[in-house]
């Protein structure tokens, strides 16, 4: 049992909970409704399972950083309690998963596959000479949509809906990966590790975070504004903007704004977008 919670922490398997209900929207709205449980199935895994190869990936290149910095050297490798076969196991195991729905979804799905997995590789290194590298995040957990979408769809056309989808994904990761890192300041101007709060400091990170998240909310409205009708979708979407809000004024309680208010905001998104599709 201590080896397999050792597993669950290495993977942080409760982080799936930011990409799956993204996943589900781009495929809910690219049939207007629920997949046949066959496809919904295969979603659900490609999305758990490229969630998993990504963070197995980060944790293996960031090993080195993590067992310097006090907040991350008890993390999993660092520490001991996995080894790195163990952890390339796991990264092969969770690709193999990945590839082999993308293989039963469809050709496409196959062929487009390899573009997630070019993401998860860049990010974990971007940190090391760009303060960008939290628009790394943002891109990779930003494809979840787009990947949602063409599962359904097998195609590359009519990709509007999903792209502002996208868009938002990309402003709201990006702005909470901001706010996450004021938890790593110091020793990333102590290492020469790039963030925008070690780059351009506390105030100003946080503030680029707002306007991001600021621009995350408006694509949901020009979302509802093309394809929604439902007074409870509208609601919804202001139930996110006040949690997003809210992911500000807690922005020194991290564990609170980075995961416990995200996870609000992901559903609530699911939420908004089931309403818009089953509600009058």
């Amino acid at each position: 049992m201590g080896k397999l919670k050792s597993y669950g922490n290495f993977i942080k398997v409760e982080h799936s909970l930011f990409s799956l209900p993204l996943i589900l929207c781009g495929s809910f709205l690219a049939g207007w409704g629920l997949p046949n449980l066959k496809l919904l199935i295969l979603i659900i895994l490609a999305a758990i399972s490229a969630r998993t190869t990504a963070l197995a990936i980060n944790r293996i290149l960031d090993a080195k950083i993590d067992g310097l910095n006090p907040r991350t050297r008890q993390r999993e490798l660092p520490s001991g309690k996995i080894n790195l076969k163990e952890a390339v196991f796991i990264t092969l195991a969770g690709l193999f998963i990945y590839i082999a729905s993308a293989y039963y979804i469809c050709d496409l799905v196959l062929y487009l596959s390899p573009i997630p997995l070019l993401v998860f590789i860049i990010y974990p290194l971007m940190k090391r000479f760009t303060p960008l590298c939290h628009f790394g995040v943002g891109v990779g957990l930003g494809l979840a949509p787009l990947g949602g979408w063409v599962a359904v769809t097998c195609s590359l056309s009519n990709l509007t809906v999903p792209l502002i989808l996208s868009l938002f994904t990309l402003f709201w990761v990006s702005g909470f990966d901001i706010i996450y890192a004021t938890l790593d300041e110091k020793f990333d101007k102590e290492k020469g590790i790039y963030s925008i709060i070690a780059v351009y400091g506390r105030n100003k990170g946080l503030l680029i975070s707002a306007i991001l998240h600021a621009l995350a909310f408006f694509s949901l409205l020009l979302l509802y504004l093309l394809i929604f009708k439902s007074y409870i979708s509208l609601i919804v979407l202001l139930i996110a903007g006040v949690f997003l809000y809210l992911e500000h004024k807690n922005s020194e309680n991290v564990d609170l704004a980075f995961f416990k208010i995200n996870i609000v905001v992901g559903f609530a998104v699911f939420i908004f977008v089931l309403s818009g599709i089953y509600l009058p």
